[in-house]
């Protein structure tokens, strides 16, 4: 995974430059983040490293499947197939995000509940958060059935979890000892 974070570093260091230049964040994690998925379409997946595929063809085809990029866009798109570093593009994504919201000075939290989420469940649990920490949060919220219930959320280095496995695990814990 180091490698992949390695790879990935230049190429989202690269976007972040263009995005701020071009004063165009949203537009940017927008793209990055439907490329990134249009490459992991099992469809486009099994066509990258294709030697009978040129280069200008996958680039086109994935920019079909990602309407609305800027030249800018597009040129980086070409570039990272050029390289051949298609397969890093969720991590360009996400690499982008963090220097986004580091710029932003927003904080990320991710939220794993045992269900999905109502909207009004996500703004109250944004607003609490924003509260606790006196700035700007963004939640991306997951949902893992394996957590049987509650919720289990994770800020930086900090992660509270209220699920019910992370209970029974720590009565489990306090058990044993």
């Amino acid at each position: 995974m180091a490698e992949l974070r390695t790879i990935a570093r230049p190429y989202a260091e690269a976007a972040f430059a263009l995005a701020k230049e071009e004063g165009a964040f949203a537009h940017w994690s927008t793209s990055l983040e439907g490329l990134s998925r249009v490459v992991q379409m099992h469809e486009v997946a099994e066509l990258i490293g294709n030697p009978q595929l040129p280069v200008e063809k996958m680039v086109d085809l994935i920019a079909a499947a990602q309407p609305g990029l800027s030249k800018n866009e597009r040129s980086l798109l070409s570039l990272i197939a050029t390289n051949e570093r298609l397969s890093a593009l969720s991590e360009i994504s996400a690499m982008y995000e963090s220097l986004r919201n580091q710029a932003e000075q927003v904080l990320a939290a991710a939220v794993t509940s045992a269900f999905p989420m109502t909207e009004g469940q996500i703004t109250e649990l944004t607003g609490l958060l924003e509260k606790k920490h006196g700035k700007q949060v963004k939640v991306t919220v997951v949902v893992d059935p394996t957590l049987i219930g509650g919720v289990s959320i994770a800020i930086g280095d900090e992660v509270f979890d209220a699920s019910v496995r992370g209970k029974l695990s720590r009565m489990a814990t306090a058990l044993m000892n």
